[in-house]
């Protein structure tokens, strides 16, 4: 799509603040103990896990006619919740579909029954290397075997969306291509490649983040794979503007919806847009104080106004301002930038 055609799209989309994706971090708790983890879950967690008809509360202050299209429930990992099919039920009854992001290591085929019984709709789970490194970047043996286990399960279920999404790094780099090979074999519909940004327990983890030309050799196997558009889908993540391999590795530009259509309810209650972003830097309130629907509807600003991010040394005076506006909101963390991915282009 030409770029000035997208610009407009995007700022229409920008203007409308239309909710489609409402996250729910319903629980900090985690089995495993990954190398990348942006929130340092554990297994006994420093947060309660938020009672659901907390999070119901705040779903309600929503118009029927306004609800999002999904809610996605992450964490930790979700299905350490007791009562995860009420949650499902309850949604459900409320005419909201959703779906979960789990590392994989409880879901079995009758995890999987019980499951799309309480209406799940969508399911991501995580797969980061082949064996060795998938266990290593997990932090437990045996992570990889059970991811393989629930990829075959939800690939083999034409009645749920689903995708594979692997963070890669220094480590995995090398095996995507026999990554590839294994998941399009099993059936996988669609396979989300990411990078790593430094925050959480990867800030001082060199391992896990792409140099210059290792980002360009990521950009090329998802440039490559696409043009072969076999039945699996290839793309890379809407985390980063990457230049002159936009469209090349995604179905359309960059445009980061991060509080434009996405919001979350983090653990605490506070209101925020994808779970991964500074919350303390932004933050727009909490569902024990405010009203969510009004929050939604009239903040946010930081979001919907990206001038502020021109401020940034390395954003400041960039001819591709227009096209990038400051990256990923994600890539943000006590006022600077993290990652400029078209940099290392």
């Amino acid at each position: 799509m030409n770029r000035f055609l997208f610009r407009a799209l995007r700022d229409n989309e920008i203007r409308k603040h239309e909710l489609s994706y409402l996250f729910w971090e319903c629980t900090t708790r985690c089995n495993l103990s990954c190398r990348h983890c942006g929130s340092d879950c554990t297994v006994v967690s420093r947060e309660k896990d938020m009672p659901l008809e907390d999070f119901l509360a705040a779903v309600d202050t929503i118009p029927q006619a306004q609800k999002p299209r999904i809610v996605v429930l992450t964490g930790g990992e979700p299905l350490l919740r007791p009562d995860i099919e009420q949650v499902g039920q309850a949604l459900r009854q409320r005419g909201i579909q959703w779906g979960m992001v789990s590392n994989g290591w409880f879901y079995d085929e009758q995890m999987h029954g019980r499951l799309m019984a309480a209406g799940l709709g969508a399911l991501t789970v995580s797969l980061d290397g082949l064996q060795e490194s998938h266990d290593w970047m997990r932090g437990r043996p045996g992570s990889f075997q059970r991811a393989l286990r629930v990829i075959s399960v939800m690939s083999a279920d034409p009645r749920l969306t689903s995708d594979v999404v692997t963070c890669v790094n220094r480590r995995n780099l090398a095996e995507l291509p026999e990554i590839w090979a294994m998941l399009e074999a099993m059936g996988v519909r669609q396979w989300r490649l990411f990078t790593i940004i430094p925050i959480g327990r990867a800030a001082k983890d060199p391992d896990m983040r792409l140099e210059s030309g290792e980002l360009k050799k990521l950009m090329d196997f998802i440039a490559e794979k696409r043009r072969e558009k076999g039945p699996m889908k290839v793309t890379f993540s809407c985390e980063a503007f990457v230049g002159p391999y936009e469209e090349k590795v995604r179905d359309y530009r960059f445009f980061c919806h991060a509080g434009i259509n996405i919001a979350s309810i983090l653990i605490d209650g506070r209101i925020c847009a994808c779970p991964n972003i500074d919350r303390d830097a932004f933050s727009q309130g909490s569902i024990y104080t405010d009203n969510f629907w009004e929050v939604w509807q009239t903040r946010f600003l930081p979001f919907r106004d990206r001038e502020w991010a021109r401020r940034d040394g390395q954003c400041a005076g960039c001819k591709h301002w227009r096209d990038c506006l400051g990256g990923g909101m994600h890539n943000w963390h006590d006022g600077r930038l993290l990652e400029c991915h078209f940099a290392k282009l």
